[in-house]
């Protein structure tokens, strides 16, 4: 029941459920085989960077590239007779850059190689990369989807006959399938997806305009914003810019330390997605296993906090953001 309504949300064909975010990761990651060649979006997931670093590279023997997927000609350049798999977020994490995905996936059609895109951050009501031209979606369950914060789940979406054959024997015999509870957890939770995102994103939206007005904040990363320098291209491809916010407090990490610690409202967790607003440092948490030079490249530094807004009233978040800010 929950992969078929998954399946539906993204106007694909087949979806296979999995046990988290990562096991869809893995699960997708089999159709490279050793040698063969992945090309990756450099700002990802830092689980999901560790995972290509540290396991399909490493362990797997995969050849890898993580790149500026803004960048078309050096992307179109990397492709290989050996390359298979097409990895990108968009928005980004944690940075928030837009991704064009018609323009990706023509190249990607072009050379015949598969293209992912991973759909957690909008979900399937603000975005659809099927419908851009993607081969594959992916999401981290745990967020939007489950909505709730009680379930640990990913998910897999394609239209390709061949490519759902391919990955659902994948599947079984990984062993990363959910248990049936959880699928449960899921389906409820796709009942309250458009609730939950509309007003979410209304508070994200604001939010995101208070920050980039109030003096003590260096930098807003939000593509809802007219000042994002990929707004318009958002707005093209999805109806949204969903509810993570990612800003750079000025000064150093201790200014950030404490602003962080202010927050009441907010809880300090990685995750995002859920009906309660999170808050946390990246390069603490999400990016902690991500090599220095690659955050320093990507600008992923000691005073950028990454906000996931949530459900609460729009007045109590702002105060108690403003609060937190003049703590400082």
């Amino acid at each position: 029941m929950f992969e078929k309504a998954l399946a539906a949300l993204e106007k694909g064909k087949y979806c296979i459920a999995t046990s988290s975010g990562m096991a869809a990761c893995n699960l997708v990651c089999h159709l490279v085989k050793s040698g063969e060649h992945l090309i990756a979006s450099d700002d990802l997931y830092g689980g999901t960077t560790t995972f290509f670093l540290d396991v399909a590279r490493e362990v797997g023997g995969v050849q890898l590239d993580m790149i500026d997927m803004r960048d078309l000609k050096l992307f179109e350049s990397k492709i290989k007779e050996s390359t298979r798999l097409v990895w990108i977020e968009t928005p980004t994490n944690p940075t928030l850059k837009v991704l064009d995905i018609v323009s990706i996936a023509k190249i990607c059609k072009e050379k015949k190689v598969v293209l992912v895109v991973d759909n957690t951050f909008l979900s399937p009501y603000l975005q659809n990369p099927l419908e851009l031209g993607a081969d594959i979606v992916v999401h981290s369950c745990t967020k939007y989807i489950g909505g709730h914060s009680d379930i640990i789940m990913g998910a897999v979406v394609t239209a390709s006959d061949d490519l759902y054959k391919k990955l659902k024997k994948f599947s079984i015999f990984i062993g990363c399938c959910p248990g049936p509870f959880d699928c449960y957890l899921a389906t409820r939770g796709i009942k309250t997806l458009g609730v939950r995102v509309e007003r979410s994103l209304q508070s994200a939206v604001k939010l995101a305009e208070f920050f980039e007005s109030h003096p003590k904040v260096e930098k807003v990363l939000y593509p809802g914003l007219k000042s994002h320098p990929q707004h318009e291209l958002l707005m093209k491809q999805a109806k949204g810019a969903g509810s993570v916010i990612t800003i750079k407090i000025k000064g150093d990490g201790a200014a950030t330390n404490k602003f962080y610690n202010a927050l009441t409202l907010f809880g300090h967790a990685v995750s995002l997605g859920g009906v309660e607003s999170l808050v946390s440092i990246p390069v603490m948490v999400t990016h902690k296993l991500v090599p220095a030079e690659m955050k320093a490249k990507l600008g992923i530094t000691d005073n950028m906090i990454r906000l996931s807004v949530g459900l609460e009233d729009y007045d109590d978040l702002r105060d108690d953001v403003k609060a937190a800010l003049d703590s400082i």
